[in-house]
């Protein structure tokens, strides 16, 4: 009992002793553990900013696809912006997300006001078609009269951002500007016939260059198209030969060439272009609504009370174009309103110097679309496929580090192409 009394104390200190050692070791131990968390923490950061960021990735010269010809030899001594690297704003710049976010949310920084006319010009089925009118602010270096000719994005119009901009340095260069509003695209302006514009109609279009050439007999024409613009005006050049008469060259920029191989892409997930399409999508509905009196009120639509129910179900662009823009032109399947509305069957036939420009980073054009400008320019003399590494889609900003410059590597390297055709054509 007096042995069994003795030690009881003794083992509870022997206990407490190990415990509080236990303690003081792992109190010793807790800020490393925490020191560890935070740097795994700030590794992970950093690694999905470089990941997401695309930090690692170098800067290189656009890949530029033509035929060895005195053209292509001139062109590329002529547009140095052709063969020297595109670099980005460094923090961002070569996110193709971060830059196709910022065009889609700002369009450009410090956007210039411009001056100009507006036209109205009635059309065969009682639409009206509308573009403004800017004319030139200085010389061209050529001395001739030359008119840009330009068909903006799905929706645009002339009062878009990166419109403004590009235009106001094409008239500082001494370019007259003309600029399509998509039927329907402009806020405010009511339209005149149950019909908006698709992807692929160009009557508007037409009827703007038809104006464009009997205002000003003297002038020559550039013709310019920016993504859906891009599709417009390369179908509309190869539907008929006279089409191409008096103009010079044409630049499509982001374009997807074909809309039957490019709804499938929407689809997936890859680059977020799912993501994407339901953003335009939501974009285009809202367009379409604020029609809808229009569209519902007069005799001759095609369009019902339930292809507009369907429309406020849509989710995708190509619900929307199902449900109602192949109405339109009385297409009866969206593979046909597709396969029609596409440049890629008319491409072929444009004969002047045709650019065609991507990047490789657009996340809303998959890669397997330029298969068409690559294969095109491999076999025409008169096509330039350029292909640059950043710039996203209608980004290409450019800037040091953070802050991008007002005007962006698009614009001057349309212009500086435009620019060495019309000096080509007046050495001929």
């Amino acid at each position: 009992m007096t042995c069994f009394a003795h030690s009881e104390p003794s083992l509870t200190h022997t206990m407490t002793t190990m415990e509080s050692s236990d303690v003081h070791t792992f109190g010793h131990e807790l800020p490393a553990m925490f020191d560890g968390v935070k740097l795994a923490a700030v590794a992970t950061v950093l690694y999905v900013l470089v990941r997401c960021l695309n930090l690692k990735s170098t800067t290189e010269p656009p890949e530029v696809v033509c035929q060895d010809t005195p053209l292509s030899r001139f062109l590329l001594k002529s547009c140095p912006m052709l063969s020297a690297e595109y670099i980005p704003p460094l923090l961002w710049g070569k996110s193709g997300h971060f830059q196709t976010a910022l065009y889609g949310k700002m369009g450009r920084i410090n956007t210039p006001t411009l001056s100009g006319v507006r036209k109205f010009l009635p059309m065969h089925d009682g639409a009206t078609a509308t573009f403004d009118i800017f004319e030139a602010l200085a010389a061209h270096s050529t001395g001739d009269d030359i008119t840009m000719v330009i068909c903006p994005g799905i929706g645009n119009h002339s009062e878009q951002n990166y419109i403004r901009t590009f235009v106001d340095y094409s008239q500082r260069q001494g370019y007259r500007c003309a600029v399509l509003n998509h039927l329907g695209a402009l806020p405010n302006l009511e339209l005149t016939s149950p019909r908006m514009f698709t992807c692929g109609c160009t009557w508007e279009f037409e009827a703007m260059v038809s104006f464009v050439k009997q205002a000003f007999p003297q002038t020559q024409l550039i013709i310019v198209g920016f993504s859906l613009g891009g599709n417009i005006v390369c179908k509309f050049l190869g539907e008929n030969r006279s089409n191409q008469e008096r103009v010079l060259c044409c630049v499509s920029v982001c374009q997807g060439y074909s809309a039957l191989r490019a709804q499938e892409t929407f689809l997936q997930w890859d680059q977020c272009r799912r993501l994407y399409n339901f953003l335009l999508a939501d974009k285009m509905k809202k367009l379409i609504l604020s029609h809808r009196d229009t569209l519902l009120g007069m005799s001759c639509s095609s369009i019902t009370e339930a292809d507009v129910s369907r429309l406020c179900a849509a989710t995708s662009l190509m619900q929307i174009d199902d449900s109602i823009m192949r109405k339109f032109h009385g297409y009866n399947s969206l593979g046909e309103y597709y396969e029609k509305e596409s440049c890629v069957h008319f491409i072929h036939k444009v004969t002047v110097p045709l650019l065609l420009l991507n990047s490789s980073d657009d996340p809303l054009i998959h890669q397997s679309l330029l298969d068409v400008p690559r294969t095109l320019a491999e076999k025409k003399p008169n096509v330039m496929f350029t292909l640059t590494q950043h710039g996203g889609h209608l980004g290409f900003f450019e800037g040091a580090m953070l802050f991008p410059q007002p005007l962006t590597w698009m614009d001057k390297a349309i212009v500086e192409y435009t620019d060495a055709i019309c000096h080509w054509e007046k050495k001929k």
